[in-house]
């Protein structure tokens, strides 16, 4: 179960305000290419894709076929990208040794049994094949704007898996080597229009903080967001499993 409902409205606020624009997004690019090293006939599961902006991505950037797995119909409905099916990861509907790769960005928190989901993900990879998690984790957060504004959320941060625990879960299943590297990405081009499209909803580490606690940390952000700010730069980790 997912840590935050992605009812429609949550699925309105992730499209509107959680998609970067491609051009923040080039050392993405670059990071994955490296570890994917992707090739024709490929194909790529972008498991809890969400409405679909990776997935999108990710077939424009290397011309693979990228199977889109989403849980909350919610987000499918938003997701043009095909194919796109129903599913989790504890259970997925994919026949064994199908997939080259799979990629999950921002979801491995709403997980409810990592170890399930390491063994389903060796279950559909070919041997040899990686597992690229894109991801905030606890105690690396110090380069990501969202927490800068409001720190109570890293209580919330500090309840997800950490990447000792992923690497425990993966090693187990069959997963021996893995490496994590910090990636930036342009969040957006000022703190103003950061704060113009920061959207709750869209997040779950604000969505699980108190009402006041949200209130606080907003106004933080639009205090400092009058002042002329250079582009907002976030690093999230890159966590490749083989």
């Amino acid at each position: 179960m997912a840590l935050i409902p992605f009812d429609d409205t949550d699925a309105a606020a992730f499209a509107a305000t959680r998609e970067l624009p491609r051009a923040g997004l080039e050392r993405w690019r670059y990071a994955v290419q490296q570890h994917l090293r992707p090739r024709s006939g490929h194909t790529v599961l972008d498991l809890g894709a969400g409405t679909g902006a990776w997935a999108n991505a990710f077939t424009d950037w290397f011309g693979v076929r990228i199977l889109a797995l989403e849980p909350a119909a919610a987000m499918r409905t938003r997701c043009p990208h095909r194919p796109l099916v129903g599913g989790d990861g504890t259970a997925l509907p994919l026949r064994d040794t199908s997939l080259d790769a799979a990629w999950l960005s921002t979801m491995i928190h709403h997980v409810p049994d990592l170890d399930v989901l390491a063994r389903e993900l060796r279950r559909v990879l070919r041997p040899g094949a990686p597992v690229l998690i894109r991801s905030p984790f606890p105690g690396r957060h110090q380069r990501i704007a969202l927490f800068d504004w409001f720190p109570e959320a890293v209580r919330v941060l500090d309840t997800y898996p950490g990447v000792a625990r992923v690497r425990a879960a993966f090693t187990a299943a069959g997963f021996p080597v893995s490496t994590v590297e910090p990636v930036a990405q342009t969040t957006a081009a000022s703190l103003a229009e950061y704060a113009a499209k920061l959207s709750r909803r869209a997040h779950t580490p604000l969505h699980l903080i108190t009402d006041e606690e949200y209130e606080t940390g907003l106004a933080r952000l639009r205090v400092a967001a009058r002042r002329p700010s250079g582009p907002v730069v976030d690093h999230l980790d890159l966590l490749v499993l083989r």
